[in-house]
């Protein structure tokens, strides 16, 4: 899609919200993700995307697919960057470029279950999260671009799911077959 075509529906649905704002609230796409041996997984959309992740060798994987928690960062970063592009094209900014690289630090001793010197519990998740936006427009002012970054953070749908913490309602079926 051209710049104008995403100028032109994010114009459009912008002016349905403002009218029927209860028309925003919608289920998101589920992902299914079934575990196809050892450490890999198939994670499938309903149109029919797939993806698939594998743990690092030292993990017992084979190291040669992505990491589900690289799929978190690359959503984080992929997120953002599109929330830019629609922002820019909305607001007749043309990009010359846009890099966003999202990176974390995290404790594998979380992922086993093992706990610090204190004997607290070690978090699984990443303690430190980065993101690095490289962003350039002809004849944009440095400014606006860097307004255009920030706001495009704070909308960003992954950007706030991660910072906001949302609670997550774990069901468990077990199969009997």
């Amino acid at each position: 899609m051209t710049a104008r075509d995403i100028a032109t529906a994010w114009h459009r649905v912008e002016a349905v919200l403002r009218r029927r704002p209860e028309a925003g609230l919608c289920d998101d796409a589920p992902a299914t993700a079934r575990w196809d041996g050892g450490t890999r997984v198939v994670a499938s959309h309903a149109n029919g995307t797939q993806v698939l992740t594998d743990m690092p060798a030292e993990l017992g994987g084979s190291g040669d697919q992505v990491s589900p928690g690289w799929l978190l960062r690359a959503g984080f970063a992929s997120c953002t960057a599109t929330r830019i592009a629609m922002a820019a094209a909305a607001q007749g900014i043309e990009l010359q470029a846009l890099e966003v690289l999202a990176s974390s630090r995290s404790d594998t001793r979380g992922l086993l279950g093992l706990a610090d010197a204190d004997g607290e519990p070690v978090p699984a998740g990443p303690s430190d999260v980065q993101m690095r936006v490289r962003i350039s427009a002809p004849r944009v002012p440095a400014q606006r671009l860097r307004e255009l970054v920030e706001e495009s953070y704070r909308c960003s749908p992954t950007v706030c799911a991660l910072e906001n913490a949302v609670p997550v309602a774990l069901r468990v079926e077990i199969a009997t077959e």
